[in-house]
C-alpha cells in the first residue's frame, strides 16, 4: 500500500466559455483565480486555476475552456461531481446566494450524515457544498463571500462507475480505506492526508458510458509532496502493472497520469513548486503566464485567440 499520496491536489474540467467560467468561480463561488495560463497541448485555449489564496493543493479547481464546446453527456466512467467544504450552518446562506445568481440544479440532500447542497455550473457541471465541522483551512474571501461561509477547498469527489471493484482496490492500494456506505455509494478516506481526503464511488451497473465535453471532468489529481515521492509512487504503480506516463513538467507542479479500470483519468501531482513560482502571491492569476515553449505566441494569443476575462 502506498503512503505517499495525501489526498486530492486538483480537479480539471472542460468548459465552453472562459469568461463565463471565470465569472462563475470568482464572482459566484468567491474563489481566487490563482493562475491564468494556457493548455500545454492547445495554447490557443486557456488553462484557468481557482482556489484559496495560494492555490494550496486540495483547493484548486482548474478548467480548459474550449470556445463553444459541446456539452458532455453524464454517465459511468467519470468524476460525476466535485464537492467543496463549507462551515456548518453555511448552506442556507449559499442557497440564497445561488437564487440571487440564478444558479441551476440547486437541491439539498444528506450524504453520509452530512448536509449537502447540490448545484450546477455554467456547462451543467455537477457540484456540491458539504457542511464540515472540522475544516480549519483559511478561505479566500471576496465578492460578497465572508469567512464564516466561504469555501475552504475540496471536501471530496464522486466517481460514477458501472463496477467499483477494481477502482476500490486501486484506491486501497493508494492508501485509502473504505469507511462507510449509503445505498450504492461507498466512501473512501485517506487517513492522515490533507483536508481533501474523501472519495465516494457510486455504482450504477446499467449506466451508459459518459461522453466528455463541456461540463465534464477531464481528470482528477492526487497530491504528493515532491518529485522524489512521485517517482516512488510511479515505480510502485508500474510494478503493479499500471501504464503510467513519465513525469511531465506543468510549471506549477510535476504530473504523471494513468487510466483507471473504471475509465477515470488519474493524475499524481507534486505540491511543489506552487503557483507563486512566477508571480508575487499578492498578484496571482492577474497576468497571462505562458509555458516557455509557447512564449513566442503571446501577441497572437492575447490579440486573436484568448477572450478577455473582464476581471
Amino acid at each position: 500500500m502506498l503512503t505517499q499520496i495525501k489526498g486530492l491536489h486538483h480537479v480539471t474540467s472542460l468548459a465552453s466559455s472562459a469568461s463565463e467560467n471565470n465569472a462563475f468561480f470568482t464572482k459566484v463561488l468567491g474563489l481566487r483565480r490563482v493562475k491564468k495560463t494556457v493548455n500545454f497541448d492547445a495554447p490557443n485555449v486557456y488553462h484557468l486555476y481557482y482556489g484559496d489564496e495560494l492555490g494550496t493543493p486540495g483547493t484548486v479547481m482548474t478548467y480548459f475552456p474550449f470556445p463553444n464546446a459541446r456539452r458532455g453527456r453524464p454517465g459511468a466512467g467519470e468524476v460525476s461531481a466535485t464537492v467543496f467544504s463549507v462551515p456548518e450552518g453555511a448552506l442556507s446562506w449559499w442557497s440564497e446566494r445561488f437564487a440571487t445568481f440564478g444558479v441551476a440544479g440547486v437541491k439539498s440532500e444528506i450524504r453520509m450524515g452530512e448536509k449537502r447542497l447540490r448545484f450546477l455550473g455554467p456547462d451543467g457541471d455537477a457540484f456540491a457544498l458539504s457542511e464540515t465541522a472540522d475544516d480549519s483551512r483559511t478561505p479566500w474571501t471576496g465578492n460578497g463571500v465572508s469567512a464564516d461561509v466561504a469555501i475552504r477547498g475540496f471536501h471530496s469527489a464522486d466517481m460514477r462507475l458501472q463496477d467499483k471493484g477494481a477502482s476500490a482496490e486501486l484506491l486501497k492500494f493508494m492508501g485509502y480505506s473504505e469507511i462507510e456506505k449509503q445505498g450504492n455509494i461507498t466512501r473512501f478516506l485517506r487517513e492522515g492526508g490533507n483536508d481533501a481526503r474523501l472519495i465516494d464511488l457510486e455504482t450504477l451497473p446499467l449506466a451508459s458510458a459518459a461522453e466528455q465535453g463541456a461540463g465534464s471532468v477531464h481528470h482528477i489529481a492526487f497530491a504528493v509532496e515532491n518529485r522524489a515521492t512521485q517517482l516512488e509512487v510511479r515505480k510502485a504503480l508500474l510494478d503493479t502493472g499500471w501504464q503510467v506516463t513519465p513525469p511531465i513538467d506543468r510549471d506549477y507542479f510535476w504530473a504523471i497520469y494513468f487510466r483507471t479500470p473504471g475509465g477515470v483519468l488519474f493524475e499524481i501531482a507534486t505540491n511543489e513548486p506552487g503557483f507563486d513560482r512566477d508571480e508575487d502571491s499578492a498578484h496571482l492569476g492577474e497576468a497571462l503566464k505562458l509555458p516557455k515553449q509557447h512564449a513566442h505566441l503571446r501577441e497572437a494569443l492575447e490579440t486573436r485567440y484568448l477572450e478577455p476575462l473582464n476581471d
